[in-house]
């Protein structure tokens, strides 16, 4: 009933009859592997999901790769303002800075102590680690409290 195909010699010995029903067998096992890996929907959507979240993972460390960089640009961009900030200062402005400064550190001192003296211990224990993030950002506080008084200098001189 069934006719070899034309393309194929016919087997002349039943060992080459045997040879070419295993050749056959493998070669549709290989093909039903391959329909089957394309019609497993769930499998592919996950693979390609795979893919997406590694894209998006390593464009998020780019990202934040050139946020780093750029905060560091601005941070030596904004020390080198205040920097020109000060020098721009008369000397008679940079002396009340000091006094001021000083006496609101005097201020802050006692402040600090009648603080010690009243507040409950999880309350003290924030706000020194609040103070421990002022002192780790002193620069860029000082760089921003200079450029905050020259532009207030500017604008009282226009007024």
């Amino acid at each position: 009933m069934t006719q070899p195909p034309h393309d194929e010699p016919t087997a002349s010995s039943p060992d080459e009859l045997r040879e070419q029903v295993e050749q056959t067998r493998e070669e549709l096992g290989r093909t039903v592997e391959a329909l089957a890996a394309k019609t497993d929907v769930k499998a592919r959507a996950q693979e390609k999901a795979a893919e997406v979240k590694e894209q998006a993972a390593a464009k998020a460390d780019e990202l934040k790769d050139q946020a780093t960089a750029r905060a560091g640009e601005l941070r030596t961009k904004a020390a080198e303002l205040a920097h020109q900030a000060q020098d721009r200062l008369p000397d008679p402005v940079k002396d009340t800075a000091a006094q001021v400064a000083g006496q609101a550190r005097a201020k802050a001192a006692q402040a600090g102590q009648m603080w010690e003296e009243k507040a409950p211990e999880p309350v003290r224990r924030k706000t020194a680690q609040g103070a421990q993030l002022a002192l780790d950002n002193r620069k860029l506080l000082l760089a921003t409290a200079a450029a905050a008084a020259v532009v207030w200098l500017a604008c009282r001189r226009k007024g």
